[in-house]
């Protein structure tokens, strides 16, 4: 995930492992606007201006959580689609939601 370049955005920062269970329900933020550009996903946060760009993997998870999907669903979806091992799948798809929340672009509800 890449900040825009409107000078507000935070500084990149290694994500360590994160606790989300399999069960965690993963949607996008309500006040969270998105289009297609090309083949990224830009997200305009407005609650603080900062805009995000999202693509390949990442532009396909922004699609998954349109609605309400757990953190189970979406590895599945995605070792369907790509060839990756569940392992590696789920550390990065967990790294990257915990990423995605803290900069308030989505919402986790964990159950």
């Amino acid at each position: 995930m890449t900040p825009g370049t409107n000078g507000r955005g935070p500084e990149e920062e290694t994500l360590a492992q994160t606790n989300l269970p399999a069960s965690a329900l993963v949607s996008a933020a309500d006040d969270v606007l998105a289009t297609t550009f090309e083949d990224e996903v830009v997200l305009l946060n407005l609650a603080d201006g900062v805009y995000y760009g999202l693509d390949g993997v990442g532009a396909r998870i922004w699609t998954l959580i349109q609605r309400p999907a757990s953190l189970s669903q979406i590895s599945e979806a995605l070792r369907q689609e790509y060839q990756v091992e569940r392992a590696q799948c789920e550390a990065d798809l967990r790294a990257l939601i915990a990423e995605l929340e803290a900069r308030g672009l989505v919402v986790v509800a964990r159950a």
